[in-house]
């Protein structure tokens, strides 16, 4: 369960290792010391976190990770699907392998619902979970439309059609992206491994993230305090909604972070400063 390779890269980097857990060998990169802090999302993999980890590495142990079956995370059996329950068991295992728990653990859209599992299944692991902008559609009143828009957009990219299922996804996500826009990220050459990523995604991770029910009774009365984070551009969005949904039943109010759903990306700085003051608030 626990064989491990592990090399050093730069100091920007840190350390870089991989962990052997059941059905697949998890890829994960640790900088700076202090308390942990990890970041994580789904299928997001962790170079998108790079920026914000080397932010927050001046002061805290930073862990980042490629969830099973996407880029350096690779499966036994590549046909299996990416679960919260399975991903939270992984994130448990890198958090005990790190030994510099309990974490607090920003989680990012399907990685806010892999977050929200860690802290049900695993509390004495998790101080903190900030879960930013989770797709949770199964608390939303319209959750039978948006089941059904989800499975036809799957079925509309395994069966071949990229953009059309893309268009979908960011119609019900209430996302505007002009179609030429669409056009010029998905229609023409692209990188084999993004394809890979997202075809893992549609195929084997959409549907267990966003049809998965939290238990909220778990999670307003556990240990770990919950944190529901919303970009301050992501008004409107489907995840604005469903995370306004879980803060309602947790009996809190969401927290707004800058930028919109990739804030962590689109503006590292100021998502940097504004998570350092939830995690002081801990």
């Amino acid at each position: 369960m626990t064989d491990t390779t592990r090399t050093t890269d730069t100091p920007e980097t840190g350390a870089v290792g991989s962990l052997k857990v059941p059905g697949a060998l998890l890829h994960y990169e640790v900088r700076g010391e202090g308390p942990l802090v990890v970041l994580v999302g789904a299928p997001m993999d962790a170079a998108a976190f790079a920026p914000l980890a080397e932010l927050l590495a001046t002061d805290h142990t930073v862990l980042t990770t490629d969830p099973r079956g996407i880029h350096r995370s690779t499966l036994d059996d590549p046909e299996q699907d990416s679960t919260p329950s399975l991903r939270a068991d992984d994130l448990a295992r890198l958090i005990a392998h790190v030994d510099a728990g309990p974490a607090v653990v920003l989680g990012s859209s399907g990685g806010a619902v892999t977050a929200l599992a860690l802290a049900q299944a695993h509390p004495d692991q998790v101080r903190t979970v900030v879960a930013h902008e989770p797709p949770l559609t199964e608390l939303l009143e319209d959750r039978e439309q948006l089941r059904a828009g989800t499975e036809d957009l799957v079925a509309t990219y395994l069966d071949g059609d990229v953009t059309g299922a893309w268009k979908k996804f960011f119609a019900q996500a209430a996302i505007a992206i002009p179609e030429p826009a669409l056009e010029e990220m998905f229609g023409g050459e692209r990188d084999p491994r993004q394809v890979a990523d997202e075809r893992r995604w549609f195929a084997h991770e959409m549907r267990g993230s966003t049809f998965w029910q939290p238990d909220t009774t778990a999670l307003r009365t556990g240990a770990t305090r919950v944190v529901v984070g919303i970009g301050d551009d992501s008004t409107g969005q489907l995840c604005d909604r469903t995370s306004r949904a879980l803060a309602q039943t947790l009996g809190t109010e969401p927290t707004m972070f800058p930028g919109g759903h990739t804030g962590f990306v689109e503006t590292p700085d100021s998502f940097a400063t504004r998570l350092r003051a939830v995690i002081r608030a801990d």
